[in-house]
């Protein structure tokens, strides 16, 4: 008898893990497919301005976009975080022509980031010194949402509007389409998980 009561409870054990492995697998799936929702096919217009940009470095045409929403007047003033230490605002006229102006007077870079979480927390210490309340956030479409989530954490009090840069092999073929998109779409997804169960641990940032 001991030994039929110890196979039954280990037959349930097992019978309850698979379906928690199964129901893990389809919250799994379905949040990917929520994810790939999300993510923009094209370039989209802002509807309102917003008192800073930031731009987070790492992906084609980016800073472009950025200094282009800046030259029209979407906000007050621009910051490029993760820039490569030793790069200027000189370095960066050489590649981005027609900003010369703005460089020098409304730009500002920052050399402390080497993540998104770096990016979200010197993007607060930029918002905090300048009194900004509203951040226009310029990323690459499948980065937006990791982004939006580490920036909020930063400034839950700050009103952030993305602005997702469209690679030009997103707008031509579907991410599925290409091994190297894919990879980067189904990395992209898991570190958003990774980066909302950290913030399930960790203290909220101090308020300003």
């Amino acid at each position: 008898m001991p030994s039929l009561r110890k196979a039954v409870r280990r037959r349930r054990i097992g019978s309850i893990g698979t379906k928690l492995i199964v129901f893990a697998a389809i919250l799994l799936v379905g949040g990917f497919g929520y994810f790939i929702w999300q993510l923009p096919d094209q370039q989209i217009e802002l509807d309102r301005n917003a008192d800073g940009i930031v731009v987070l470095t790492g992906g084609d045409s980016r800073v472009a976009d950025a200094l282009a929403l800046l030259a029209a007047g979407r906000a007050k003033r621009l910051l490029i975080s993760g820039v490569y230490t030793g790069t200027t605002t000189n370095d960066i006229a050489r590649q981005v022509v027609d900003y010369n102006r703005l460089l020098t007077c409304c730009v500002d870079l920052d050399y402390s980031a080497v993540n998104t979480l770096g990016n979200a927390v010197g993007t607060r210490q930029w918002m905090l010194k300048n009194g900004f309340h509203s951040l226009i956030v310029v990323t690459s479409a499948y980065h937006m949402p990791r982004a939006l989530a580490e920036l909020s954490r930063q400034l839950p009090e700050v009103a952030l509007i993305p602005y997702p840069v469209v690679s030009d092999r997103l707008r031509v073929e579907p991410w599925w389409s290409n091994g190297a998109t894919t990879k980067v779409v189904v990395s992209e997804y898991f570190k958003y998980l990774a980066a909302k169960l950290r913030m399930q641990f960790e203290a909220a940032p101090a308020s300003s």
